[in-house]
């Protein structure tokens, strides 16, 4: 993923959305563990990229509170379930009626966006939109 960063940013920048401006840019992020054993945050390295050519401040502005299982091959209802209370919002951070843009690579069924969004909320921001490298279609079977 890390030489592919740049790249992949480019081509996520190329989908912003053109008449909407935000304030922060926040990437979904790892558990400390998971991040610590991969090396990155895949979402960090692409919100990075995008918020260097669009010259937005990225912010980690959520944390992941408690390991989660990985979501391959988990139902819809349970990645939600999964993720139920799996974020919340650094203390640190001003995020009052701050418009944020939210970065994943993957987009599923949406529980982790959904999770991530809802701490964003409740911690004051004022809009979550999100914006993701790709669209995993689970209707699609081999």
């Amino acid at each position: 993923m890390r030489p592919l960063a740049g790249r992949l940013s480019r081509l996520l920048d190329r989908a912003f959305p053109v008449d909407e401006r935000y304030d922060l840019i926040v990437p979904v992020p790892l558990h400390w563990h998971r991040r610590w054993r991969r090396g990155y945050n895949q979402a960090e390295l692409l919100a990075r990229g995008v918020a260097k050519r669009r010259r937005i401040p990225v912010v980690n502005a959520l944390r992941r509170r408690k390991p989660t299982a990985n979501q391959a091959g988990l139902t819809s209802a349970g990645r939600r379930r999964n993720m139920a209370g799996a974020f919340e919002a650094r203390g640190a951070v001003e995020l009052r009626s701050k418009r944020i843009l939210l970065i994943d690579d993957v987009f599923t069924t949406g529980a982790t966006a959904s999770a991530c969004a809802r701490a964003l909320k409740k911690a004051g921001a004022g809009s979550v939109s999100l914006l993701t490298l790709a669209r995993a279609d689970r209707r699609w079977r081999d």
